[in-house]
């Protein structure tokens, strides 16, 4: 193996490499359609550059110091963190297994139970779309409130309009999508460079912060001090507070969607994987520290007329608007490249899911562009969609909050989803079905069964209380602007998955299970060897 790494750095080896990858996917019924050009550090960048927790951490800074206080944003990473891996570790086993761009969905189809898989693995699929291309649109809105309240901070007299942060969304949306149609081959370039500029920006502000911040808060304020202005007791408000790392720390499912555009997918889009998780771990931590130190007043940051909280700290710590502008800067062009990145992770979703006619208009969705070896159209369809829900903020800001709790819960869902399969597929295996998935043998990337079964029972149940939470309102007494309305988004997305279920799917779709009697006889050999582990 050593042999073949080094070759393939060279630039040598590398097609047999893409070769045998290609083989997986027919082996899975695809044809290999898309330009397999990243490596592995290509992936980690982009994977990454979505990932890059520091930066999502500080959007939610706020509410979770008037949710328990530092303390319990501190206390609470380090354990989203802990379960996270454990997830992590699932999905890297997984996708050594069967790296397809459909991810979670395609993994459900293989491994549930045969009764159920289909429409397990449809409803999966939903879920994971609308979390991605709403995490998407999420992420446009990032760019327009970094932008727009670097101008306020330099103008004070300039005031921010809603329209107008969503009309700078909308750039940003149309940004990544012309880079994914029209010049997609800089974009595993980039991926590298990336990777650099957001560590080099990480420990660049970090330090920044540090040193010109002289009035830092106490040990015991950022390590100790328990802070409720929730309105609800200190159980509610603990939960509430460790509710805001679960944002910080997801879309780590990313290299699985590119897999098919990665010279050894199934090497190195596991790695990937975990490497983004861990990286996102300690990037996290370190910065959550910084700013719980460099806060100042917590109800001035909160009103700030930026609009964006992490601004204000930056300038109550250097009084520089020039420094602060810098280092927001290098924060804006991690978040522009990310949208790159999300609509390309959004359209290999959506290519994948019509490759198996789970939308309508899979035909058209599902087409290739034969010069750029890109699915044009599923990239204008998830441009246009992230355009509509930066939309909402027209008319609503808690509307738009709702698509922010789309974004996480969608992800959130459609791993636990994948995690559950997993259990169920062992737990009511049929030995004679191809769908009887008991071991991962043969893989790069394999754990010991009881091992795999630990972390995917962890995982779930992780992401079990997880997605509950999501659910609860953020403040008490609850009014009309600070309910939760997530409920009524899950169930709107549950609806139109039924919807088209019944209108096109049941008729239709169709997994890789069921594309292609795949790997029969290896599974049978699988059983055997599990059975005689057991005797």
């Amino acid at each position: 193996m050593e042999s073949d790494i080094s070759a393939k750095e060279n630039g040598k080896g590398s097609l047999g490499t893409s070769a045998k990858e290609n083989l997986t996917l027919e082996n899975l019924g695809y044809q290999q359609e898309l330009k397999r050009s990243y490596t592995f550090l290509d992936m980690l960048g982009f994977s990454f550059s979505i990932v890059t927790c520091w930066t999502a951490l500080s959007g939610s800074l706020i509410i979770g110091v008037s949710s328990g206080g530092p303390p319990v944003i501190l206390y609470g990473w380090i354990g989203t963190c802990v379960f996270t891996l454990a997830v992590a570790c699932a999905f890297a086993e997984m996708c050594s297994r069967w790296p397809v761009a459909g991810g979670q969905y395609s993994w459900v189809a293989l491994m549930a139970p045969k009764k159920i898989s289909r429409e397990m693995s449809y409803v999966t699929g939903w879920f994971m779309l609308m979390g991605i291309i709403a995490m998407g649109a999420v992420n446009n809105s990032f760019v327009s409130n970094f932008i727009l309240g670097q101008a306020n901070l330099v103008f004070p007299q300039y005031t921010i309009e809603r329209w107008q942060s969503v009309l700078v969304a909308y750039a940003a949306a149309l940004i990544g999508g012309a880079v994914n149609i029209w010049a997609p081959q800089i974009m595993h370039r980039m991926a590298r460079a990336v990777f650099l500029w957001n560590i080099c920006s990480f420990i660049i502000i970090t330090v920044v912060l540090l040193a010109t911040n002289d009035h830092k808060q106490s040990a015991q304020f950022v390590f100790q001090d328990f802070q409720n202005e929730t309105g609800f007791g200190t159980a509610m408000a603990t939960v509430l507070g460790i509710l805001q790392s679960f944002f910080g720390m997801c879309c780590y499912d990313t290299p699985v969607h590119m897999t098919e555009e990665m010279t050894h997918a199934s090497r190195d889009a596991p790695r990937a994987i975990v490497l983004s998780v861990a990286v996102g771990a300690v990037t996290g931590f370190v910065f959550l520290v910084t700013l719980c130190f460099c806060i100042g007043d917590i109800s001035s940051t909160a009103d700030t007329s930026t609009g964006v909280p992490v601004i204000q700290i930056f300038y109550d710590s250097t009084n520089s608007k020039v420094g602060t502008c810098f280092m927001a800067s290098m924060i804006t062009v991690i978040m522009i490249v990310s949208t790159n990145s999300l609509v390309a992770d959004g359209s290999r979703s959506l290519f994948a899911f019509a490759r198996d006619h789970g939308l309508p208009f899979s035909s058209v969705l599902s087409r290739v562009d034969r010069k750029n070896h890109v699915p044009v159209y599923a990239i204008l369809v998830t441009v246009v969609i992230q355009m509509a829900f930066n939309s909402i903020y027209f008319g609503t800001v808690t509307g738009f909050n709702t698509i922010v709790s789309i974004a996480t819960t969608g992800f959130y869902a459609s791993y636990a989803l994948a995690l559950l399969a997993r259990l169920l597929g062992y737990l009511f295996r049929d030995r004679s079905s191809t769908n009887s998935k008991l071991v991962f043998t043969g893989s790069l990337w394999s754990l010991s069964l009881p091992v795999s079964l630990s972390m995917n029972a962890l995982g779930f149940a992780f992401l079990l209380f997880a997605f509950i939470t999501f659910n609860f309102p953020s403040e008490a007494p609850v009014t009309e602007e600070s309910m939760n309305y997530t409920s009524a988004a899950i169930g709107v997305i549950a609806l139109l998955s039924l919807i088209t279920w019944f209108t096109t799917g049941h008729r239709h779709f169709h997994g890789p299970a069921e594309v292609r009697e795949y790997g029969h006889e290896q599974q049978e050999n699988e059983a055997v060897e599990v059975e005689q582990t057991k005797s």
